[in-house]
């Protein structure tokens, strides 16, 4: 029997993103998951909110926090990790592919400072590597699609999927971001989906489905087996695969895409500033021909 882990959730309304607070009750040892750092892209400005949100509620339960773990290099928030590292001490951890994220992304930025060794983290996981929030024992599944770096964090009945899964009714993550994959999305989803049917099972994001008025982010495998409109049971690689690309081709940017892409592959650390004391990030252009 595995120990129960506590659960905590905070949601940012301003980028549907759910970031997690995950405990042992027995020796008050506790993680971090995914935390968003507040930006608004109009204005140039950022503050620690939600990270203190999140703060708050570590010493109001006099938490200590062990690790702070990224799903993925998000596309649409920028991380809070560095802020949190710094008031918490703890490591900041992702998956060993985001080397390949960081190979990527590193010319389309031409960022002279990230090497493509991971080096911007403390800790680069692998796929079935397990480590420990206090008594609780975490499996890392390398989960690639949405981007080649994605994991999911399994922790007893409990797997924090990142954006490789939404609720069921509203499907899946898109695929095509530089390194993306319908197909190894299917593959990853297909994985997670057959664990037992009743892990329970928390995104990252949730959109609220038409139809739906409240906000929501956990599901159980079975549920999912059973209604996920993308990817229910009975759905094979190649329908789902043309489904997810002719999808994706009509949807547009995620508005923070490029701000968070070369911070988020950076750890989350910003742009060092300069001379002036002014802190840039980049926007790549494009120019048409006529």
């Amino acid at each position: 029997m595995f120990p129960a882990a506590d659960i905590q959730s905070f949601f940012d309304e301003a980028t549907n993103t759910v970031s997690y607070l995950v405990s042992d009750p027995s020796t008050r040892q506790a993680a971090i998951i995914d935390p968003v750092l507040d930006y608004d892209h109009r204005s140039g400005k950022a503050s620690t909110t939600s990270a203190d949100r999140m703060l708050a509620a570590v010493h109001a339960r006099e938490l200590q926090i062990a690790w702070i773990l990224e799903t993925h290099a998000h596309a649409d928030h920028l991380s809070a990790a560095p802020y949190l590292k710094t008031r918490t001490g703890a490591p900041v951890a992702i998956g060993e592919h985001i080397r390949d994220v960081q190979r990527i992304f590193r010319p389309v930025f031409n960022l002279d400072d990230v090497f493509c060794d991971g080096s911007e983290f403390d800790r680069l996981f692998r796929d079935g590597e397990t480590f420990h929030i206090g008594a609780l024992t975490v499996e890392v599944m390398h989960t690639p699609g949405h981007t080649p770096a994605c994991v999911s964090y399994r922790i007893g009945d409990a797997v924090f999927v990142g954006d490789t899964l939404f609720m069921p009714d509203y499907g899946t993550a898109r695929a095509d971001f530089p390194g993306g994959s319908a197909y190894m999305l299917y593959l990853s989803i297909r994985r997670l989906l057959a664990l037992p049917p009743k892990t329970r099972l928390f995104m990252c994001h949730d959109y609220k489905a038409p139809g739906r008025t409240e906000y929501a982010w956990e599901s159980t495998v079975a549920e999912q087996c059973q209604s996920n409109v993308h990817v229910r049971d009975g759905v094979g690689a190649e329908a789902f695969t043309e489904m997810r690309q002719s999808r994706d081709a009509t949807l547009p940017a995620p508005t923070l895409l490029l701000p968070s892409i070369q911070v988020n592959i950076r750890a989350g650390r910003l742009p060092e500033s300069e001379s002036n004391g002014v802190r840039y990030l980049k926007i790549p252009v494009s120019l048409a021909e006529a």
